[in-house]
Formats: C-alpha cells, structure tokens, sequence
C-alpha cells in the first residue's frame, strides 16, 4: 500500500514482548518527539541526530541512576511500522526490569498505547490497508499452521489487491453512467449497455469463488469447534486424552464422572481442532446429570462437527440410538463421526458406526482423525497459499456488494435510468471499500483494534 501524508501524533509507548523471565523484552516508542523524549532518560548517543534504522547502546537512568543497559533501534519517518518516529528500546527480561522501564519513559512525558494503537496509526499513515491490519491480529492470535499462513497471504496484501480490482471494475462502471447522466439534455449515450452488462455481469462469479472460501477460511481462523458425545461411559474423557497425548479430562469406569463439557485445542495436519469433551447424554432425573445433558446438547448445536462414540463393549442400549437420531434430526446439516469405542473389548457387534476405535491401544485413532477433517471439510479445498476469505466482516462486506451488483443488473435488464442503477454500484463499491479501508467509520476501526493486544 502506497504510504499518504503521515500525521504523527502524541507519542505512546508499550511493552511489546510477552512479560516474564527472558532474555530480553521490546518496549516500543512512536509519535511525534520520541527522540527528544527518549534522550531525557538516555545516557548514549543523541538519537535524534542518528539515521534511520541504526541501534545505539546506553543506559536507561531514572533520578540519575541506572535503571537498564539496553540497545535502541531508531526508526524514522516515514520508514516506520506507524510511519511515525518510532524507536524500540531492547532491555534485559523480567517483569520488574521491564515494567521499570517502561515507568521511566511514560515520566519522560509518553502516554501508554492503546490495544492495537500502533497498528492503527500504520494503518491511518497508510502503511497497512484495513485487511492487512486484521492480517496482523490474526497472526498473533494464529493458534495453528494454516492459520498463520492464511494470514501472511492476507498480509501480503493479496486479498487486498483482488478487492481494489473489483472496486476498479465497478468504479469504471459507475463513470460510464454517470458521465451519460451529465449529458442527459444533449442525449448522448456513453454508457454501452451490453458492455456494461458484461463487466458486471463477469463479477459476479469472481464474487462468489472468494465467498466459496469462507467456510474452510473460518475453520482456519477459528478452529474446529469438535464435540464429543455418547451415553456416559462411552469413552469420550479417554479418547480426548488420547487426542491430548496426556490426562485431561477425568476418566473413570463410573458413568456420569463428566458433569459438565471439557475444553482444549489439539492440532492436526496444520489444522486446530477444539475438542469438547461432554457428559453423557441420556433420559435422567438426576437434577445435576440433566444439567449437563442440557450443556451438552448446547455445545452439539455450537459444533462445527460432532463424534459420537458407541461403547461397543457394552450391550445394546435403545437409548444410544435415541440421542444419535436426537442429534441427527436437530441438526440434520451437522458433520457426524460415529465411532464405535473400546474396540478392544468387543463383545457385540451390532452397532452401525463409521470406525472402530480403542482409546487404550490406539487402534482407528488416525483413520479417526483423517476422517473427522474428511467430514468437516466436506468439499471445501484448502489452500492457504491462495487467497482465502477467513473474516465474517470481509464475507459480509462481500454479501452485501455481490447484492447491490445482482440488483444493478436487473435493473438494466429492466430498463431502469441510470440514476437508480448508479446508486447500486455506489453501495456495492462502499461495501467493498469497508474491506480494505478506503471506506470506514469509527465504530468499524474500535472494533477491529480492540483485538489487539497493547503493544502492537
């Protein structure tokens, strides 16, 4: 993104590295004087008259004695993460060492940053479109390989530049009607319908082929929401801690230990499964255990998919079946597993299932975990290296223009005035434009960088 005029504010600092013991922690410094604010508690070199992208060593003095010996890297304007003056101060790590730090300079005449206020003024001075932005929370948040690489590609800037070509497109639309409607007296037609038709027309699929990417994009982003289910004692605490590879959950040979549901995330093939293990669902009067069914059934209808298991050691149960019909006809669109457990153990063989599992010795666990991402995916390709939608703002954003197109071209093929249909390309051009950020408001941006964390 080519970088505007830049506006350096009031200067913020923050610790930008994880508190804790370490080697050595960042506190960031950005805005209009940090230099000058800076050298106030620095003994080294003026880092005002020092060039861009260079380090200094010195002390950090506080009433004249050494708080810290720490290297300064110097970063000037435009050349910036902010696009500001900028300097990040490396001290040794450790909470008190830092935080002391991080005290001297707020004295100094620094205010603290907000969550996400660094990124924001990059965004603000131009340095990063609004997509990228959100780019850079994912990352930091990235809880699995895919969904940091979704967010590099994002960050790139390549869904950006996809965006800013449809914006193109309509934008070369909407002048061919209007320029016609600045010449309406003299009726001249600059506008040619089927061309026009064309062009909109033609956007349409490109539209739709990103929103086809938001389904496996989410489950990038946010993870599998997975669901273990069954009747109590069905092995759904011991095939979690076998997903685990350690103990997590309870497990007993009482039924009914799991009262209430059990969260962790598990990864695999670079994909972040969040595994909840449930109580056992089936007809109770028991105040407490029908509580828990309650929780349980809410946490199947929150699922992205759910793997009920089939205690294949135990004796035919009619209710089994019940709550698995329960589930099926509740949630009809809902990816089911239905593994018969403790395989091992067999005695009867009179479960209809998808596989045969034992927690204890492993048998089925990875044709399990195979086909538990076979059947949330469905048909959806995941190709992190290509431009994949992973945002509900950005899915919507494309909703809502991929509309207002559709609309524009009834209208034509209606006859409408150009009047009416330029008001269509304009609110699909807003919607786009609230992608990227050519377009925003308030309440957009304190949305997306409340997400931050401070320092960033």
């Amino acid at each position: 993104m080519q970088t505007t005029d830049i506006i350096q504010k009031e200067p913020i600092t923050a610790i930008a590295t994880a508190l804790g013991q370490a080697g050595i922690s960042v506190i960031r410094v950005s805005g209009i004087g940090v230099f000058e604010k800076i050298n106030q508690v620095f003994r080294g070199k003026n880092l005002a008259d020092q060039a861009t992208h260079t380090i200094h060593y010195g002390h950090i003095l506080k009433d004249e004695k050494i708080v810290d010996e720490v290297l300064i890297s110097v970063f000037k304007s435009p050349h910036s993460y902010t696009g500001e003056d900028t300097a990040e101060i490396s001290c040794h790590g450790g909470s008190l060492i830092t935080q002391t730090v991080l005290e001297t300079i707020l004295q100094a005449g620094v205010r603290h940053a907000e969550p996400g206020e660094f990124t924001h003024r990059a965004f603000l001075n131009g340095k990063l479109s609004l997509e990228q932005a959100e780019a850079v929370a994912d990352i930091i948040h990235a809880k699995s390989k895919k969904a940091a690489e979704s967010a590099h590609q994002q960050l790139e800037g390549r869904l950006g530049s996809h965006i800013r070509t449809f914006r193109q497109q309509i934008i070369d639309a909407t002048a061919m009607i209007e320029l016609e409607l600045d010449f309406i007296e003299e009726d001249v037609e600059f506008a040619n319908k089927e061309q026009l038709h064309r062009l909109l027309s033609d956007l349409i699929p490109e539209i739709d082929q990103l929103l086809d990417t938001y389904e496996a994009g989410r489950l990038i982003k946010n993870g599998v929401k997975t669901v273990l289910a069954g009747l109590p004692n069905a092995g759904k605490s011991t095939l979690m801690n076998t997903f685990m590879g350690k103990e997590r959950a309870i497990v007993s040979a009482t039924a009914g230990t799991t009262r209430d549901v059990i969260d962790a995330d598990w990864s695999y093939d670079g994909l972040l499964f969040t595994l909840t293990d449930t109580a056992g669902i089936r007809t109770t009067d028991d105040e407490i255990e029908a509580e828990g069914v309650k929780r349980s059934h809410k946490a199947i209808s929150e699922a992205d998919i759910v793997v009920y298991l089939r205690d294949m050691s135990a004796p035919f149960d009619p209710d089994d079946e019940a709550q698995l019909e329960l589930i099926r006809r509740q949630w009809p669109d809902k990816p089911i597993v239905v593994a018969g457990s403790k395989s091992d153990s067999q005695i009867l063989d009179q479960f209809s299932v998808d596989i045969q599992i034992s927690a204890k010795n492993g048998t089925g666990i990875d044709e399990l975990k195979r086909l538990m991402k076979e059947r949330v995916l469905a048909d959806a390709q995941i190709d992190t290296s290509g431009i994949m939608v992973t945002s509900s703002r950005h899915r919507d954003a494309l909703q809502k223009s991929r509309g207002h197109i559709s609309s524009a071209l009834q209208a034509l093929d209606d006859g409408v005035t150009g009047d009416f249909l330029s008001i269509d390309l304009r609110a699909a051009l807003q919607a786009l434009g609230t992608i990227t950020g050519e377009i925003t408001n308030e309440d957009i941006l304190d949305s997306i960088f409340s997400r931050f964390c401070i320092g960033k």
